[in-house]
């Protein structure tokens, strides 16, 4: 049954209880009829109160039994109450699960795009330092904490304004972008403590684009010690006659410095590159031009003692290979 015709059939039913209780009410009052003693008029009242409970009573009971929610309403609403409460306790955790479970996916998405943006720019070459770049190479010996914790505290100064030099070559003010772990730091403190000689790298820990607000580092510490003596030949090549013409030569040149800048970093150097006296490659050459149906050997030999972190600086040698 639609909702206005149950309210026109209650209206109606109403309406004709109300007149049929009016008209027996009269004819009560009019006999002169008494019901438990009462006085006829008393009777005829209590007849009509009787006649407007059972247009309340009709009322309620055809819209319960026509109406479910009404009937649930009527007699279930504690229990469903309850249940209500049970299950809004049982979604507590399960909000709290659902929001860390949105922030994880928040936190991936943007880990994500920031994935996506590195992948165009080092494809598009904007990365103004790589991951595992030097920032600040520096020597440090010392066995008083209170003067290595200042060297320490300098050197990551020094660092933090070469970095923000590159990442925000436009901004003057020199702002703190170097972020370091504390116990990374300590740890370098305890290590130098000991005594003997050292020597900090502090490296990027990711690709860094230009006007990025924080560089993430990590310091390495390293044995300052010597890595090549003066005079001593790092690294040499057989030369031979098809060697000669420019092309070979300038390969054969190359790989001899590639090889003596290999065996450095093996032995514990941080250099990148391996320096060559000046007028070396001219005095090969001229050799070269006096002496081009000769046999010998090219040696990198180091001019100076180099320590960790110092360059190392050689010179080529031609060296005549006992018969």
């Amino acid at each position: 049954m639609s909702g206005w015709l149950f309210i026109i059939f209650l209206l109606l039913l109403g309406g004709l209880i109300s007149t049929l209780g009016d008209l027996l009410g009269s004819k009560i009052g009019k006999a002169r009829f008494s019901i438990l003693k009462l006085r006829p008029k008393k009777t005829a009242i209590l007849i009509t109160i009787l006649t407007g409970s059972l247009i309340s009573a009709s009322s309620l009971f055809l819209m319960i039994l026509v109406n479910r929610q009404l009937r649930v309403g009527l007699f279930r609403l504690g229990d469903l109450q309850k249940k209500l409460q049970e299950s809004k306790q049982v979604l507590i955790p399960l909000e709290k699960e659902r929001e860390k479970l949105e922030n994880k996916i928040k936190a991936k998405e943007t880990e994500f795009k920031q994935l996506e943006r590195n992948i165009i720019a080092l494809r598009s070459g904007k990365f103004v330092i790589r991951s595992g770049q030097s920032l600040i190479i520096s020597e440090i010996s010392s066995s008083n904490l209170k003067d290595i914790k200042s060297k320490i505290e300098k050197i990551i100064i020094n660092a933090n304004r070469y970095t923000h030099k590159i990442v925000k070559p436009k901004n003057k003010e020199v702002k703190n972008l170097l972020l370091l772990r504390k116990n990374h730091i300590e740890e370098m403190q305890n290590i130098i403590l000991k005594g003997g000689n050292w020597v900090i790298n502090i490296k990027s820990v990711r690709n860094v684009l230009t006007g990025e607000n924080f560089v993430y580092a990590f310091p390495e510490i390293t044995e300052n010690k010597i890595i090549v003596r003066k005079g001593e030949k790092i690294t040499k090549i057989d030369f031979k006659q098809e060697d000669f013409n420019k092309k070979d030569f300038g390969d054969k040149v190359n790989f001899l410095l590639s090889s003596s800048l290999a065996e450095i970093k093996r032995r514990g150097s941080l250099v990148n590159e391996i320096k060559l006296r000046g007028d070396s490659i001219k005095e090969l050459r001229d050799f070269l031009n006096k002496n081009d149906k000769t046999n010998f050997e090219l040696e990198a030999v180091s001019l100076f003692n180099s320590k960790t972190a110092q360059p190392v600086i050689v010179e080529l040698n031609v060296n005549y290979p006992e018969s």
